[in-house]
């Protein structure tokens, strides 16, 4: 595994020098490896400071391409093999340990990819600097320990870390980001690094962490021999100014559109592939001329509708009107029920679904039947006398909103009269003298209109076709001068309603 790594990544860089113009350069130099943890361990404030960096070396290789030939920007990806890690001492107190202190080093290896951008200025010695991203694989690593107690040392080593995305394990992958700043002269340069670690190169174990690496250090580089310039002559056996490794037809000289091959019409379609050589015509109808018979921009052999003028989402035919009624779908907001122009395509409202139209409608919004062209049925005539006769028969006590004894055989032939009728509908409303005061005689209305509907109503019909309101003395039938007058204006009234 470690040696295909290897391999993987020289063979990459190997590539790299078949750019136009390169130098190569080996590195090598040393730094101080440190990790930054962070978790959530109660005591971890009293502990972190035990832990310490750990000396490192790095080695490699590394190419520079300029970006042109007078650039002071070069690309400057590399290959370098990394220690990282970091170590731990601490020491405990002998009264209530058995050990008395430990020591640990981590030793983690990588193969770190570097990708650089770094500016040069000056002549014979330039100063450089630049940075940019890396990227690094686990290649291998230990964990030693060494603790010492009263009665002697025991030292432990795992030189096979565990690899792998669970707690307890380390990642392969590894990336962030790197800056460097130094001087080149001639075929030498040293620069200071610096790198920090993106993303948790490890996992704990029964508790939550961050683990990332940090690394400073220096670096010394030669470059080996000159800038390699790679030049290659072009080759074009037809002469059509088109390279042969790109020309489909090397031998017939042709356009760059048609990728070197001949094109009689110039179409953009080669001879080769265009159907209708001779004849211009598009690159989309393999090079014939498209037949669009109704000029809606369907070609005839697509258009569902060529003889008519459509649109091309709906195949070349007109906008379907799939109830007939006129309005074409994009347009009906009703496009699965027959309707008018006027609404949208939809049918004429009926607001009150009683069954006739808005527009025949002499009472659009109050439910009524046909025959009274939408508005509810008159009540019969000898209903209307019964429950009239009825409502002036109802008495109550003086003052008060009890209704006397006489008064309940009345209301109970109100109460026949409505069971007879299901579909009427009653307006309860209580009456008084002015006698008395206002508030008075508005709440004693009131309470006595709401006396006959309750009775009304425990005796079965439902309160959905009963109203009830009190109108104190401000309907008066006369002048509520005299007596008899007085109490005329003292009563209930019943108006019934389909």
């Amino acid at each position: 595994m470690k040696k295909n790594i290897l391999v993987l990544f020289l063979t990459g860089f190997i590539s790299i020098a078949s750019f136009s113009q390169i130098r190569v350069a080996i590195v090598a130099g040393g730094h101080q490896s440190t990790v930054k943890e962070e978790n959530d361990l109660p005591n971890w404030d009293d502990i972190k400071n035990d832990y310490s960096g750990r000396i490192g070396i790095h080695a490699g290789f590394m190419a520079d391409i300029p970006f042109s030939d007078k650039s002071k920007l070069f690309f400057q990806p590399a290959v370098i093999y990394y220690n990282k890690g970091r170590k731990s001492s601490r020491v405990f107190d002998p009264a209530t340990s058995t050990v008395t202190s430990t020591r640990t080093t981590q030793y983690i290896n990588y193969i770190d990819v570097p990708l650089n951008l770094v500016l040069k200025f000056g002549k014979k010695t330039k100063f450089i600097i630049g940075g940019g991203p890396y990227v690094s694989l686990f290649y291998s690593g230990a964990e030693t320990s060494k603790s010492t107690t009263q009665t002697g040392v025991t030292e432990t080593e795992n030189d096979d870390l565990p690899v792998g995305k669970k707690p307890g394990q380390y990642a392969v992958p590894n990336y962030g980001v790197n800056g460097l700043i130094g001087f080149e002269s001639g075929r030498l340069f040293i620069t200071a690094n610096y790198s920090l670690g993106l993303n948790d190169f490890y996992t704990p174990i029964n508790y939550t962490g961050t683990f990332r690496h940090q690394v400073i250090g220096g670096t010394i580089g030669i470059y080996l021999g000159k800038p390699v310039k790679m030049e290659s002559k072009i080759k074009d056996k037809d002469k059509d100014g088109i390279p042969d490794d790109k020309d489909n037809c090397p031998t017939e000289p042709g356009s760059a559109i048609t990728n070197g091959c001949p094109d009689k019409d110039a179409d953009g379609v080669a001879d080769r592939d265009d159907k209708c050589p001779d004849e211009k015509g598009l690159v989309s109808n393999h090079g014939c001329p498209v037949i669009d018979g109704d000029s809606d921009g369907v070609p005839d052999k697509e258009d569902k509708c060529p003889t008519i003028a459509g649109l091309k989402k709906y195949n070349g035919c007109p906008i379907p009107d799939s109830d007939n009624d006129g309005v074409n779908d994009e347009e009906d907001k009703c496009p699965n029920l027959v309707g008018v122009i006027r609404y949208n395509g939809c049918p004429i409202p009926d607001s009150d679904n009683d069954g006739v139209n808005d527009e025949e409608d002499k009472c659009p919004s109050e439910k009524g039947v046909k025959e009274n062209n939408g508005c509810p049925a008159e009540v019969k005539k000898e209903i209307i006398e019964k429950v009239n006769y009825a409502a002036q028969k109802i008495q109550f006590k003086s003052g008060k909103a009890d209704l006397l004894p006489q008064s309940l055989k009345v209301l109970d032939e109100v109460v026949k009269i409505l069971n007879e009728n299901p579909e009427l509908k009653v307006m309860i409303e209580g009456h008084t003298s002015s006698d008395g005061s206002l508030p008075f005689n508005m709440k004693l209305s009131e309470d006595r209109a709401n006396k006959v509907k309750s009775y009304l109503e425990g005796k079965g019909i439902v309160e959905a076709r009963l109203t009830a309101k009190g109108y104190g003395p401000t309907q008066p039938l006369n002048n509520d001068k005299t007596s008899a007058a007085k109490s005329q204006n003292r009563r209930v009234e019943m108006k019934l309603s389909n």
